[in-house]
C-alpha cells in the first residue's frame, strides 16, 4: 500500500519534464512534441496520459501545491511547538521557498487564472491550503499559550499577503544585497504579526 502505480509514476515524470521545458523555453513555446523530444518518446505516449497541453497545465498546477506544502513538515499537528512556527516563518521568507517553483511559470499561470476558471480555482486551492495550514499552526501555539494571536486565520492571511507581495516585488530586484535586506524586513513584519521573536537558524537547520 502507498506505492504509486505505473501510470502515476509516468504522469509525474511527464509533468516534471513539462516543467523543465516550460521553465527554459517559456510556457507559450512549450508543446507536447517538444516534451516528447526531450523524453525521447513518441508524442502519442504523452497524449495517452494527457490529451492536451491544458490537461498537462492543470496537472502541473496541482504539482505546485504539493511542492509548496513541503514547508509544513509537522507530522503530528497537535505537537506543534513555537520553534516549529518560527522555522515555518523562516522557510516562507527564504531562498529555498522562493525556488520551489519558477517565478516566470508561477506568474504565467497566475495570469491565465483571469481567463480560465479551472486554473483560477486551482490557484485559490493552493493559496487557501497554505493559509489554512499556517493558521492551524498558529491555533495550536495559541492553545498551548505559547503565543497570543487574536485571530489565527487573519494573521496567516496577512503573513501570506506579505509573502506574495514580497516575492513579486523582489523578482524585479537584481541587487542581491538589497534583495536580502528587503526580504529580512518583510520577515520581521511577519514576526510582529505573531508577536514573537525572530529565530536565528543556520542553513543546515533549515535543510538548505
Amino acid at each position: 500500500m502507498g506505492r504509486k502505480s505505473l501510470k502515476e509514476t509516468r504522469q509525474l515524470e511527464i509533468i516534471k519534464i513539462f516543467y523543465k521545458v516550460a521553465k527554459k523555453e517559456g510556457y507559450e513555446n512549450t508543446s507536447i512534441a517538444k516534451i516528447a523530444k526531450v523524453m525521447d518518446i513518441n508524442p502519442s505516449l504523452i497524449i495517452h496520459y494527457f490529451e492536451t497541453k491544458e490537461d498537462l497545465t492543470y496537472a502541473l498546477i496541482d504539482y505546485i501545491l504539493e511542492r509548496y506544502l513541503l514547508i509544513y513538515t509537522i507530522k503530528n499537528k497537535d505537537a506543534v511547538t513555537l520553534s516549529d512556527l518560527q522555522k515555518t516563518i523562516e522557510m516562507l521568507f527564504s531562498k529555498k521557498w522562493n525556488l520551489l517553483f519558477d517565478d516566470g511559470l508561477f506568474y504565467t499561470f497566475y495570469a491565465l487564472a483571469f481567463r480560465e476558471k479551472k486554473i483560477k480555482e486551482k490557484y485559490k486551492t493552493i493559496l487557501d491550503s497554505l493559509r489554512l495550514a499556517l493558521a492551524s499552526m498558529i491555533d495550536r501555539c495559541n492553545e498551548k499559550q505559547l503565543i497570543r494571536v487574536e485571530d489565527a486565520k487573519t494573521a496567516a492571511d496577512l503573513i501570506f499577503v506579505l509573502v506574495d507581495g514580497a516575492y513579486f516585488y523582489l523578482s524585479l530586484e537584481s541587487d542581491k544585497k538589497a534583495y536580502a535586506e528587503r526580504l529580512d524586513y518583510y520577515k520581521s513584519k511577519a514576526y510582529q504579526i505573531l508577536g514573537i521573536e525572530k529565530l536565528i537558524l543556520s542553513n543546515s537547520t533549515l535543510g538548505s
